[in-house]
């Protein structure tokens, strides 16, 4: 019988947090993951301008297609971010560029983004600070393609809390935990994340997928 060698998946991304969080919780299924900085995959031509669409999912799938077509790897691409009510669901796609878009440079783009936000909200009452974190997951290999969501509700607190997770994570404030992506033990934040979501419906979807049969 030929040996059985696991699928490659590659995550279409650089950010070493995400790799964390979705590594974890591919965890147990027979696949390989590698991130672009796993295989030494540095910029390519035309990279930054995939994510230039409207939605998560438009974002995530260009993306995965885009790795899939230069490396011709089995590609999973995340597009995530917070969306606020009161900025009437920004940043949302600009998530990461937040700071950037409001003329904010250089240094530690999280604490920028962050201190943008509570700028932004200083003079918005508690009652209308409500907002939600996205996902977007797309997957695009030989066989098919795949985009499944995820989302989470909360609110934006006044400060930030917590030294945990990543991102928006310290002002991103779970009601019926009374704590902050930040302050959560990571194990319940995998549990409940809009990223969590995504990931298990990509699960189900990846299960059924044999492993790769080597011929002698």
């Amino acid at each position: 019988m030929p040996p059985v060698v696991q699928r490659k998946l590659l995550l279409a991304t650089r950010n070493a947090h995400k790799v964390s969080e979705i590594v974890a919780l591919l965890d147990g299924l027979p696949i390989e993951v590698s991130s672009l900085q796993d295989l030494g995959i540095a910029g390519l031509p035309g990279e930054d301008d995939v994510e230039v669409f409207s939605t998560f999912e438009q974002n995530a799938l260009a993306k995965a297609r885009f790795y899939r077509m230069h490396t011709g790897l089995d590609v999973v691409a995340d597009d995530s971010g917070l969306c606020v009510d009161a900025l009437e669901g920004g940043p949302g796609v600009r998530s990461r560029r937040f700071a950037a878009d409001h003329g904010v440079n250089g240094g530690d783009q999280d604490a920028a983004n962050n201190h943008c936000l509570l700028r932004l909200l200083e003079q918005v009452e508690d009652a209308d600070r409500g907002a939600h974190y996205r996902c977007a997951l797309a997957c695009v290999t030989a066989e098919r393609t795949l985009v499944v969501g995820g989302r989470v509700d909360g609110t934006i607190t006044r400060s930030e809390r917590g030294c945990g997770g990543f991102g928006y994570d310290p002002l991103f404030l779970l009601p019926q935990y009374g704590q902050t992506f930040g302050e959560l033990p990571p194990e319940v934040k995998a549990e409940i994340s809009h990223r969590a979501e995504a990931i298990r419906s990509f699960r189900r979807w990846l299960e059924p997928l044999e492993p790769l049969e080597m011929s002698r």
